[in-house]
């Protein structure tokens, strides 16, 4: 048995569906959407997708890829342009919102804006006493602007109160 000269229509439609669903389909789903039987779909999908058995099949899907790829491209060009035409139909709309959404995303990839996440990991049971207290301090310090008329004294004692307190019942 020899390896096939040219694609059937039904491989060019599961390469196509492949390419076209990436992420939304699955294999198996593009093989029945191509005409596949659905009992063996599965199989076929894998197999069109090997390059020993189906090399036409994997050169084909590989070629729609990059002339997708080629026909989408995202660049700093083409995605601050578009941004500003939905910021520019958005005005006319009267939709304020979304012309700032679209300014704003415009301002992010153009780097005007920078986003910073830091990230702790750590029990403050496993802070001995002196590294709490430091970090309570520090934490003093940060926030002493919103403090302001709260001795560290006073923070203190209720931070040290117990965490339950006894709730009355009314008493029958």
């Amino acid at each position: 048995m020899g390896l096939p000269k040219k694609l059937t229509e039904q491989q060019m439609k599961f390469a196509y569906e492949l390419v076209t669903n990436e992420g939304r389909k699955t294999a198996t789903e593009c093989a029945v959407d191509a005409g596949f039987a659905k009992d063996s779909a599965r199989q076929y999908a894998s197999k069109l997708q090997n390059p020993k058995l189906y090399p036409l099949v994997v050169k084909y899907i590989g070629e729609l890829r990059e002339e997708w790829q080629k026909k989408y491209e995202v660049t700093y060009e083409k995605h601050i342009a578009e941004l500003g035409q939905i910021r520019k139909a958005a005005l006319k709309k009267g939709v304020w919102s979304a012309a700032v959404n679209a300014e704003v995303a415009r301002g992010k990839a153009a780097g005007l804006y920078i986003e910073q996440k830091i990230i702790r990991t750590g029990k403050l049971e496993d802070l001995t006493t002196e590294e709490l207290e430091s970090r309570m301090k520090q934490i003093m310090e940060d926030y002493s602007p919103i403090l302001e008329g709260v001795e560290v004294e006073e923070l203190k004692a209720k931070v040290r109160e117990p965490a339950i307190k006894k709730v009355e019942t009314p008493s029958n």
